[in-house]
């Protein structure tokens, strides 16, 4: 079985360069790699949900001729949704299982509050307080001349996405948030219930909103526990 991985805001593939040594060897790990980030990073990244998706889906149908999965984190659970609901639009898709992680339920209210057009100094401020970007890369001005773009248009993303109802999945749904995230509550982790008809199990892992690092043996082996089961 393959399983597509899709890394939070500004991150690269490469966080998951872990997992293909801790998950079975049945288990390929194929981590995504978006434009703008990582390898990619001298493409343009995109800033909206609806052109990213119909770029993700004619590159990633030659790969899934074998059953697959799809994990994302943070932002990139929500790019796993709604790959996971285009698939199965598109092209009768559907994942054996979706893993949604570090944010939340597409149906829950979201902020009125916009970062990413934030002013520079603002925008860093609230970096800082997520706490997902290395304190030595925030005071590195030169580095962060060259990420603001990518984290603008990624938090652009996330902020602008609009959901819509249909169609409900019917593949499992498995939803992980942290016990001291402050910005994904446990609520609006179960909240995930409703975007499949299929069956749905939540779990909260130690840590603050980057859990996928701080628990990644024990959150590695969770996804090939419900991965086996199924």
């Amino acid at each position: 079985m393959r399983l597509f991985c899709f890394a939070y805001a500004g991150a690269s593939a490469a966080i998951f360069r872990e997992w293909i040594n801790l998950l079975a060897p049945s288990l390929e790990v194929m981590a995504v790699e978006l434009p703008g980030h990582g390898s990619r990073r001298d493409e343009e990244p995109f800033c909206a949900m609806g052109p990213l998706i119909d770029n993700l889906v004619p590159a990633l149908l030659p790969e899934l001729n074998k059953p697959f999965a799809i994990f994302g984190h943070s932002l990139g659970a929500l790019i796993g949704y709604e790959l996971a609901r285009q698939l199965y639009t598109r092209a009768g898709l559907q994942p054996r299982r979706l893993f949604v992680a570090g944010h939340s339920a597409p149906n829950c209210k979201r902020s009125s509050k916009l970062v990413h057009n934030l002013p520079e100094e603002e925008f860093i401020a609230e970096l800082r307080r997520l706490n997902g970007t290395p304190p030595d890369i925030l005071a590195n001005s030169e580095l962060m001349s060259l990420m603001l773009p990518l984290l603008r248009a990624d938090f652009c993303m996330n902020e602008t996405y609009q959901h819509r109802s249909s169609p409900v999945l019917s593949c499992p749904v498995s939803a992980y948030g942290a016990i001291a995230d402050t910005e994904v509550s446990s609520e609006d982790i179960s909240a995930w219930r409703s975007i499949t008809k299929g069956p749905f199990s939540s779990l909260l892992f130690e840590g603050d909103h980057f859990f996928i690092h701080a628990a990644t043996p024990l959150l590695v082996r969770q996804i090939e526990l419900e991965l086996t089961a199924h």
